[in-house]
């Protein structure tokens, strides 16, 4: 496997590059990646994430598929006040991993780009909204370990979308809503 993983950061880079589509993960099994997830780094050029990357810490995502194959996603962000729980519902478009949403008079295009479904994922979005459309990836994974393997796969990704070491986080551990009976 890790012979795969220099070719596949080339070809991604290669494919962004020429300026066609963000890849989605071959074979996407929607049942494999539904669960727990804890988003461990994210990078962006969002002005919004940019102001708040260093005040950020981990949180939890609960991926589920409706039976007509959308997307929800339920995370609870561990903020200085209280955990708040955000819903985004995604539109399937008939491609598998591949979804979209309208919330909010905001357009995000949602891809999951690459996973081992038991280790790690690695998800990019794209938002259009009424200001200039900005780029994110995430980096989930299952429990909080993330090897430094797995996080130089995810910024060498990143700087081949554009996006700047900068513009990363590495997100510290919390504890803080991730309790069960919250």
């Amino acid at each position: 496997m890790t012979a795969v993983l220099p070719s596949l950061v080339l070809t991604l880079l290669c494919l962004l590059r020429a300026g066609a589509e963000v890849p989605v993960q071959l074979d996407f099994d929607t049942e494999k990646f539904a669960g727990m997830w804890h988003l461990m780094a994210a990078v962006s050029n969002c002005p919004v994430f940019l102001s708040m990357k260093d005040k950020m810490t981990s949180s939890v995502t609960a991926v589920s598929f409706t039976p007509e194959g959308h997307m929800t996603m339920e995370t609870v962000l561990p903020l200085p006040e209280e955990c708040r729980k955000i819903m985004m519902l995604f539109q399937s478009t008939g491609q598998a991993g591949h979804y979209v949403s309208t919330e909010k008079g905001e357009k995000r295009d949602l891809r999951v780009m690459d996973t081992d479904y038991e280790h790690y994922a690695i998800v990019y979005s794209k938002l259009k909204d009424s200001q200039k459309p900005s780029t994110a990836l995430q980096l989930y994974t299952r429990n909080r370990d993330m090897s430094s393997h797995l996080l130089q796969k995810f910024k060498e990704l990143s700087h081949s979308m554009g996006l700047t070491e900068d513009m990363l986080v590495v997100l510290p551990h919390s504890d803080r809503c991730t309790k069960t009976g919250k």
